[in-house]
This record gives C-alpha cells, structure tokens and sequence, in this order.
C-alpha cells in the first residue's frame, strides 16, 4: 500500500484532502503541528470508513522534526509515496511595516517548509521509481496581493521550486505539481464581512467562494496514476478569479 503524507491535514484544505486521498490503496498520514485534536478527528473521519489514517506530529519549520515524522511513517508502514505539501502560514502587513520576523517566518515555514519535507520524501520515490509531489500554493503566488507581500512570496516561490523538481525526477516517474486555490471557504474567509464577501464574489465568474472540495478533487486526481503524463504543471482553482 502506498502511503500519502498531508502536512496541515487537521482542518480546512488539508482534512479534506485526506479524506479525498484515503482508499483502499492508501494510508494517509495525518500532519499536524499545534492541532492533535483536528488530526485525531480526520483520522476517525477516515477510519470510520473502514480505510486506514494515522496522524504524526510534523513542524516543518524543524528539520529535525521532519525526519522524526519520516521514521515514523517508515518504521510504521512504508516510504511515504505521496507528499501533498498543504501546510503554510499568514503575517500580513504592507511592506514598511513588516517586520523581518513577519517575512521569514513566512517564508521559512511555507517555502522552506516544503523544502524539508520534499527532500526527505523523495529519497524513498526515486528508490521506488513512483511518487507524487503536490504543492498548495494560491493565486496570491501568480497575481500577488496588498499587504501579503511575504505570503506571495513564498507561494511564488513554490511555484518555481516544484516546477525545478519536475525536471528533476520526471524520468523517474514521479511527479511534481501545483495547486493555487483561489477564495475557499476556510476560518480565515469565515471572517470576511459581507460586504468583502460581495466584492469578491463579484470578482469570481462562477459566483461562490470554493470548498475545500474542489481542492481535494483535483489533488486526488494528481496523486493518482492517471496523471502520470502531468508534470511541472499549476492548476488554478479559484472559480476564474484569475484568467
């Protein structure tokens, strides 16, 4: 069985993702930092399904912990096979007032971040010839946004690392490709005021926020074999925010 590792699998986008990814082929190993609580229910989520998840405790900010999460999952099932790289951080603020903290700490867990984990994962891909790299970056990262110049940063900067690792490995049948969502239904969008809302929606042609649904789909097609001719690519969801 193959196993897919989702960082920041407790909530939002990264739960539903591992429930899109949980089948009869696969373990889904459950990332979490802060949140054993939301990683437990996503593993009950799943195994109430009779399919099998487990959560392990993962701060990509710390490569020791990574490679501690990596033996785990090792030592436990297999090499982790699937790497879908979801896990990643806000500090807004306009450029004058962003402190250096507020910019690296951005950058070090959402660009970093995946930095550590792709290069522990694709050690036991290359071994295997087979692997799946997917990267959760958002239209911020192609179109940029006022105030998130370290989030756009590191969100562009994801771009063109998975697209460096796709001429990498591609011989070796593993693949490495983005995923930008655009607006999704999240805590961070729940708190948008209806009037923010509406100036969004109608920015958006199909006139709805996203769900993490619509993430978890395509990612799940990603992971699979099917997309084994699909590499290097960005896949924009965001109902046609940006065209």
């Amino acid at each position: 069985m193959r196993v897919a590792l989702v960082t920041g699998g407790s909530k939002g986008i990264g739960q539903k993702v591992c429930l899109a990814l949980a089948n009869e082929d696969t373990i889904v190993a459950v990332g979490f930092n802060n949140n054993s609580i939301g990683a437990d229910k996503t593993v009950e989520l799943i195994t109430q399904k009779n399919l099998q998840a487990f959560a392990v405790h993962i701060d990509i900010t710390s490569a020791k912990s990574v490679d501690s999460a990596f033996s785990e999952i090792e030592k436990k099932y297999n090499v982790v096979s699937i790497l879908i790289n979801n896990a990643g951080i806000t500090k807004d603020n306009i450029l004058p007032r962003m402190s250096e903290d507020e910019w690296d700490y951005v950058l070090d867990t959402n660009l970093k971040g995946a930095f550590r984990t792709t290069k522990k994962a694709i050690k036991g891909m290359i071994k295997n010839k087979w692997g799946r790299i997917i990267y959760i970056s958002s239209v911020v990262g192609i179109d940029g946004n006022a105030g998130q110049s370290n989030y756009a940063a590191s969100k562009a900067g994801l771009i063109g690392f998975a697209k460096s690792i796709s001429k990498e490995v591609g011989s070796r049948n593993i693949t490495s490709n983005v995923v930008a969502p655009g607006y999704i239904e999240t805590d961070m969008t729940a708190t948008f005021s209806k009037e923010q809302k509406e100036v969004i929606l109608d920015k958006i042609p199909i006139k709805r926020l996203g769900k993490g649904e619509d993430i978890a789909n395509i990612v799940s097609f990603l992971a699979s074999n099917e997309s084994e001719y699909i590499t290097g690519q960005v896949i924009k969801v965001d109902g046609g925010l940006v065209l």
